[in-house]
């Protein structure tokens, strides 16, 4: 069940999930908000908002869940986006 907080911040955010119709929004997976958040959110959008909702360590396993599963997954993220976020997580989520 999605918390009141997290459904806000989806549709807060709608705009970045251009592609999935507006009633269906708040039932995106986790690892697809994060996977999205990461790669096109602004700094407030995942430093403040989606670390806090979430919680730093559950999205940084999101993430290299995400990015461990298979090499087309791996080629969601762009490599600044890779690379920035495989660091900030190495350093401060584990």
């Amino acid at each position: 069940m999605r918390s009141p907080e997290l459904k806000e911040f989806i549709l807060k955010y709608s705009s970045l999930f251009w592609y999935i119709p507006q009633d269906k929004k708040v039932d995106v997976s986790d690892e697809l908000l994060v996977e999205t958040i990461l790669n096109y959110g602004d700094k407030d959008a995942f430093l403040v908002k989606l670390f806090s909702i979430l919680g730093k360590e559950n999205v940084a396993s999101f993430f290299f869940k995400s990015i461990n599963v298979s090499e087309r997954r791996r080629g969601n993220y762009s490599e600044l986006t890779l690379n920035f976020f495989t660091h900030l997580f190495k350093n401060y989520a584990h």
